[in-house]
């Protein structure tokens, strides 16, 4: 009777401590990506599992692209509080400084998303990110990714001679610059409006997101020649909030944060590739559609005229010279720069 009874005694209290464990802070954060894709439902889980994680104390509203500001707009919403933070694409700040778009795809850098973690999480990437973002008011939590992103394309491409002349929707910064000097005419689009331009021949070609997420959203109907695996980009993907808010969280929701966001990470690479593989065998299938795969050299040529980029933004800023001469020793440090 005296352990049945230490025992209610002791769920009682647990009952009482979780009744404690009211919710004590609300933040609403804007996607890049629209109600129904792929990537703002693992997103969503991402919310779910902090609400779980902190016992209710902290729960997050995720809303999807454009409902509060533009795309390219919520690092200014978030840093003045109208948002509380977001979770998007650092290129799309670039405009802002170069810096942004360096470090946000060094195209030829990472070839696998385990490669941008560890410079992320171990290699200083971290830190660099807070550096640029704090003057705005932001507070870097982590980093995820799409993982590798495919390449849809109304033309057949088999390599980098294909590129010239192509109409090609990229984000701002490095990547549009990139393909520039590969002889495309770069177009700055949200992604929202990438079908539309496709099928009205606004544009030949889009840097878009992975695989699976094109073919869902109808893309390879207007764009049948994707190129798979992609050759071109892999997005540095921020989990961001306000700085001041950040700082008046309690220690153990910071890490809770922190964590989860890795957590995250992991689950948008293993799902999305998960997806791209079931998808790239049902396209294969398809008589309509052609996936190309660039050659070993193809790959590396384009990878060359990348990094010839990477010196050229360094000389824009001094915050763009501090990412690349982290970057580049990093790279060198892993004997990953060839």
């Amino acid at each position: 009777m005296r352990k049945t009874l230490a025992t209610a005694i002791l769920a009682t209290g647990m009952l009482a401590g979780t009744g404690a464990l009211a919710q004590e802070f609300e933040f609403t954060f804007q996607s890049v990506d629209p109600a129904g894709n792929p990537n703002f439902a693992i997103q969503q889980a991402w919310t779910e599992r902090v609400k779980e994680m902190s016992g209710g104390r902290l729960v997050i509203e995720l809303l999807p692209v454009g409902a509060v500001v533009e795309y390219n707009e919520t690092q200014d919403a978030v840093g003045s509080g109208i948002l509380d933070g977001h979770i998007t694409d650092v290129s799309y700040f670039s405009g802002k400084d170069p810096a942004f778009g360096l470090i946000a795809n060094p195209i030829g850098a990472w070839s696998s998303p385990d490669e941008m973690f560890r410079f992320i999480n171990y290699g200083g990437g971290h830190e660099l990110m807070n550096e640029l973002e704090g003057p705005y008011g932001l507070r870097f939590i982590g980093a995820t990714t799409t993982g590798l992103e495919g390449f849809v394309s109304a033309r057949p491409l088999d390599g980098v001679d294909d590129l010239k002349g192509l109409k090609v929707r990229a984000p701002e910064g490095l990547i549009q610059e990139v393909f520039a000097a590969a002889g495309a005419v770069p177009v700055n689009l949200p992604y929202s409006e990438v079908y539309t331009a496709l099928d009205k021949g606004v544009i030949d070609a889009a840097d878009s997101t992975v695989f699976s997420t094109n073919h869902q959203q109808g893309l390879h109907k207007v764009a049948p020649h994707p190129v798979y695996p992609g050759f071109h980009s892999m997005p540095l993907v921020e989990v961001s909030m306000n700085l001041d808010k950040w700082n008046a969280l309690p220690a153990d929701l910071q890490a809770i944060l922190t964590v989860s966001v890795r957590d995250f990470a992991q689950d948008s690479v293993a799902i999305l590739s998960m997806n791209d593989l079931k998808t790239y065998a049902e396209a294969s299938a398809d008589p309509n559609i052609t996936v190309h795969n660039w050659p070993a050299d193809e790959r590396a040529r384009f990878r060359t005229i990348a990094m010839d980029q990477w010196a050229k933004i360094a000389d824009r800023s001094d915050n763009a010279r501090k990412v690349y001469d982290t970057l580049t020793a990093y790279l060198k440090s892993q004997g990953m720069l060839n």
